[in-house]
């Protein structure tokens, strides 16, 4: 992926997400955003590239999150979009540097994939468990193939958060990962029977 495949964003300080205790960061921003008196956090990025792959995983274990909200395929019209940052195999674990990403399960479902993983940290044993869910039929610069199957996806997803903030992303991190975020917050609001200003 070259520089020029992506345009350029430029992210809030304010926002950024820090990594570690040298406190350097990835490129994402963190999202908090309250409706109905509910707060709903997020941390919008772009999707790994092969270069932030360990750092990727690094956020995701330091905010303890269990849900990564993937709106992006790998490829999409022979470019790269984001790189496959999980294991391919049941039998084999991701290595990188700092860690170990394991494939327990997955289920592929009409409109998307529900991925389970077991993140190790090498340097302290630590596990934690993730789910991705990578929503298949919205390609880039484009709509989802069904609007209820995105809304389907958005319910699943928001059920199946527990922990920390949200990961969502797409290819840029931008386009379809603000879609997400503004359906997510709507359709709370709607299940509460809450107004909502647009």
């Amino acid at each position: 992926m070259s520089v020029s495949d992506v345009s350029v964003s430029v992210i809030d300080d304010s926002t950024r997400v820090p990594l570690g205790k040298s406190k350097d960061y990835i490129n994402a921003s963190c999202i908090r955003i309250v409706n109905c008196g509910e707060e709903y956090f997020y941390i919008a990025t772009q999707g790994p590239l092969l270069s932030t792959i360990d750092d990727f995983w690094q956020m995701v274990l330091e905010n303890n999150l269990n849900v990564i909200a993937m709106i992006t395929r790998e490829i999409e019209g022979g470019i790269i979009k984001c790189y496959h940052y999980w294991p391919i195999s049941l039998k084999k674990p991701l290595e990188l540097k700092h860690f170990r990403v394991f494939l327990e399960n997955y289920q592929i479902l009409q409109y998307f994939i529900i991925r389970m993983f077991q993140v190790v940290e090498k340097s302290t044993g630590t596990s934690h468990s993730v789910k991705q869910l990578q929503f298949t039929k919205w390609p880039d610069h484009g709509t989802p193939a069904s609007a209820d199957s995105f809304i389907k996806y958005i319910r699943y997803a928001r059920k199946s958060h527990l922990t920390g903030p949200m990961v969502v992303h797409c290819s840029a991190g931008i386009g379809r990962t603000g879609v997400f975020l503004c359906v997510d917050v709507v359709f709370c609001a709607i299940v509460k029977n809450c107004s909502v200003s647009v």
